[in-house]
């Protein structure tokens, strides 16, 4: 084990819901110099899936290293157990300072005897019980959290707090209200229409720049790494942005850095829903006609599933804003970047950044997200540096997992990976001392207990997707059809290929076996 002084630093940087294409080091049409950097001063990856396309269980997979199916938080609307091993405890037990700054979405928007929830109404807005709890909480020793997006009414937490510090008294009335309260002078109109969600009317939000929550998690994430080196500590630190994440709406001068009419659309033919399955087929539908009830099993909804009806022009303003509010965010990340500099610890911290799963933007005529398995709703924006480890400068097919995050982290501090983690340590790969060390990625999807029920495996050429209790499937080659547009489940010439991915996929599902303990005797 090494010295606490020879220990690295290990700075996490997620965004939320972030496409894949959206850095600008791969994309010209949108401008993210910080990302860049860090693919300039280190290694980009450009086959990162993540273990499940919800915020809740993604994000749990990166604290425990397991997948959904085994952490217990399948879906959103169930919590991580607060006693769940974390690799944030185990670098707290290891003598790091250990923070979470921004959005955990580790507990559910409602509490309940049977599943209890700090994340919750009214508890976010008791501004008094958060400036007293900063943790202990998943093993971190401290946290800063808030659970909101733009203006979303479940906004409080550390955040409001810091706005109330930071001198905005009157900061409820640039957020949507809570049920009795009346709309703030400065919150924007509620959305056009009843299954548009993710709009706003106005995309120009009218909450000062410096107040946004982008700004509070760079500025809180610089002041506990420098705490946590003042006390001689290295510091295992997640910088969890809110952003992409819909809804679309960002403060000036971000809301008109992109032009709508520069917005280049993904290309989409319905045609190509016609061997899908028949949920595909449905969310082309428009509102009020399209019926997801069969695969409705309890009150709760299915995210995703609803009309995915929209026009060419409103999705190019929401495509104009989502770039600019993933600029703004760079920006912010930037600050963080700049400000390892200043403290004189970026040579000695592994800095790596992603998101917890992607986004549509009229992808396959989708919006935001749902239980539809293309890669631009599993696939991740994926960095890696660490100077004078990690080549500089270089990309990487290496198939990665976010569930490989905490033991790949153990391993960059030379701390033991526990069996019971399901990943595998990458950091061999990240230092290109090896090829790859995964040839496969799983993406589970379990929305509801039966009727919702899906995994998708992924190699270096296919992609194969099973629904429970169904006949119906999806198998893509990736290297003839990168953009999934022909379905081969169907197809007799890929009968073979698909009886070899059956067999491929049972094998990982047994290799993905977490072995909590090791054998130490005969019986």
């Amino acid at each position: 084990m090494a010295a606490m002084a020879d220990r690295p630093n290990i700075l996490l940087i997620t965004s939320d819901q972030q496409h894949f294409s959206t850095l600008g080091c791969i994309n010209p049409a949108i401008r993210t110099p910080a990302l860049d950097r860090l693919a300039a001063e280190g290694m980009r990856f450009d086959r990162a899936y993540c273990p499940n396309p919800l915020c809740s269980p993604s994000r749990a997979s990166i604290l425990t290293g397991q997948y959904p199916a085994w952490h217990g938080c399948w879906t959103l609307g169930t919590k991580l157990d607060e006693q769940a091993p974390t690799v944030s405890g185990m670098f707290t037990e290891a003598g790091y300072a250990t923070h979470l700054i921004g959005k955990a979405h580790l507990q559910p928007l409602r509490s309940d005897p049977r599943q209890t929830s700090l994340e919750c109404q009214p508890t976010l807005r008791d501004l008094d019980f958060w400036r007293r709890f900063t943790g202990p909480w998943y093993g971190f020793e401290r946290i800063e959290l808030a659970r909101n997006h733009g203006d979303e009414s479940h906004v409080g937490q550390h955040y409001a707090a810091w706005m109330e510090d930071k001198g905005l008294k009157d900061w409820r009335e640039y957020f949507q209200p809570l049920p009795g309260e009346e709309r703030g002078r400065y919150c924007p109109p509620a959305p056009p229409r009843p299954d548009r969600y993710y709009d706003r009317s106005d995309r120009t939000w009218k909450l000062p720049e410096e107040f946004h929550y982008s700004v509070w998690t760079a500025e809180r994430t610089l002041a506990n790494i420098e705490a946590a080196l003042g006390n001689g500590k290295p510091f295992f630190t997640w910088a969890s942005f809110h952003d992409p994440h819909p809804p679309y709406i960002v403060p000036e001068p971000w809301a008109s850095m992109y032009d709508p009419a520069d917005m280049e659309l993904p290309a989409f033919d319905p045609a190509e829903f016609e061997s899908m399955p028949p949920a595909h087929r449905e969310a082309l539908k428009p509102h009020g006609v399209a019926d997801f009830s069969p695969w409705q099993e309890t009150p709760h909804g299915n995210h995703g599933f609803h009309s995915h009806e929209h026009d060419p022009e409103s999705l190019r303003i929401d495509m104009a804003c989502y770039y600019g509010m993933t600029s703004f965010m760079d920006a912010q990340i930037g600050r963080i970047l700049e400000g390892l500099d200043r403290l004189g610890v970026a040579d000695n911290t592994l800095v790596l950044f992603t998101t917890d799963h992607g986004h549509f933007l009229g992808h396959h005529g989708l919006i935001a997200k749902g239980a539809f398995h293309y890669e631009d709703l599993l696939k991740l924006p994926y960095l890696v540096r660490w100077p004078g480890r990690v080549p500089a400068g270089q990309s990487s097919e290496a198939i990665q997992s976010l569930v490989d995050l905490a033991p790949s982290f153990l391993g960059a501090a030379g701390l033991e990976i526990p069996g019971r983690m399901q990943g595998v340590n990458q950091l061999d790969v990240w230092q290109g001392r090896a090829p790859s060390a995964r040839n496969w990625a799983i993406c589970e999807n379990r929305h509801q207990p039966t009727k919702l029920h899906l995994r998708t495996f992924i190699t270096d050429r296919y992609k194969i997707t099973i629904y429970r209790g169904e006949t119906y499937g999806e198998l893509f080659d990736l290297v003839e059809d990168p953009e999934e547009r022909r379905n081969l489940w169907d197809d007799p010439a890929h009968r073979p290929v698909r009886a070899e991915l059956f067999q491929r996929f049972l094998d990982a599902e047994l290799q993905r076996e977490p072995t909590p303990y090791p054998r130490i005797c005969g019986a």
